[in-house]
């Protein structure tokens, strides 16, 4: 139901109003942060249009048509079954279909596939929903298949756009799907909600919800053991770089960063260390323990802070974006590293 998914109540009162009154577009544009919901809203109101039982203005959750929505088995991509990503994905409901990127791309083919299947009539249900996940990675040729489709819409078929990245879609179909803005959640229902569902202690909770960024997604897949450790060590490399000014100390942190067994946590790596620069940043232009993310650190940034000049603090943090953007290629991560930590120094 929409009342078990966290956050953006203005949204899950929209589409319950829609619902409601029968008006629920042909067209639809779910934009808002990564991890927010936005694919568990579409899969709810997948469900509340199909539910053969609603109670009130929800979904049963029971009914044959609930148990079924969103139980989908899609592979994960691999360079063997591109093939498999040519075509809309169908789960346990014949009128529930997914459209899910081969890695980078969505697959022209894929959203042709798509044109033919909103114009079927639902099997069993009084609509069909079909959901463009990662809508944001539509090549032209996609794209200008999926006008078409939108511009000729079928009565009984709703076409969900999930992005985080609006933008990045041309500008016509932007203009012809009705847009839902999410927004991140609130620390205190993510804290909530880890302490509740995950058994997590409130500082331990407290902490993975105010580095999530507001996103419930991010939040539960937080490794908080790890998290908890690298942030010691990243503190460290503060301490080692603003204060004590010892390179040597910084080239072996530097290493273990970019060492081959970390390639996988380096980018959450760089993220956590940009929020310790971030709040020592503030720290230096004079915010307080509570508006801090790592509040519970709140001596050691200062130190920090004493040691750095603001200017420097925001070159740091500025440099830590880039090589974030870098990623998207082939950066030498040792270099990038060695780079950045020397420059702490400096």
């Amino acid at each position: 139901m929409f009342s078990s998914i966290l956050g953006n109540e203005d949204v899950k009162d929209n589409l319950i109003r829609l619902k409601v009154s029968g008006r629920v577009p042909n067209a639809m544009l779910f934009a808002g942060p990564e991890g927010v919901g936005k694919r568990l809203f579409a899969l709810e109101l997948a469900r509340l249009l199909l539910c053969s039982t609603p109670e009130g203005n929800e979904a049963c959750e029971a009914c044959s048509a609930c148990t079924r929505v969103g139980r989908f088995e899609i592979p994960a991509p691999t360079d063997k079954n591109r093939d498999d990503f040519r075509k809309v994905f169908f789960g346990r409901h014949g009128d529930v279909g997914m459209i899910v990127a081969h890695r980078r791309v969505i697959a022209v083919d894929a959203i042709r596939d798509l044109e033919k299947e909103v114009y079927f009539r639902p099997f069993e249900s009084a609509a069909r929903v079909f959901i463009i996940d990662d809508a944001d990675k539509m090549n032209d040729p996609a794209a200008n298949a999926l006008l078409k489709t939108l511009e000729e819409p079928a009565a009984a078929s709703h076409v969900i756009l999930v992005t985080s990245r609006p933008d990045s879609l041309v500008p016509t179909i932007r203009s012809r799907s009705q847009a839902f803005r999410f927004a991140t959640v609130a620390t205190e229902q993510i804290t909530r909600f880890l302490m509740d569902s995950r058994g997590l202690g409130e500082p331990e909770a407290r902490l993975a919800a105010k580095l999530s960024g507001g996103s419930v997604g991010r939040a539960v897949t937080l490794d908080i053991e790890r998290l908890k450790s690298r942030r010691f060590e990243l503190t460290e490399v503060l301490r080692n770089g603003l204060v004590e000014h010892d390179r040597v100390a910084l080239l072996r942190a530097a290493e273990q960063l970019s060492e081959a067994k970390n390639k996988d946590n380096f980018e959450d790596d760089l993220e956590l260390l940009l929020t310790l620069v971030r709040d020592t940043w503030a720290v230096k232009l004079g915010e307080t323990e509570s508006g801090l993310l790592h509040a519970d650190l709140f001596d050691e940034l200062n130190e920090a802070a004493r040691h750095a000049g603001s200017a420097k603090l925001e070159s740091l943090i500025s440099e830590i974006g880039l090589i974030r953007e870098r990623l998207v290629v082939n950066l030498n991560k040792k270099l990038a590293a060695d780079d950045l930590f020397m420059k702490l120094a400096a």
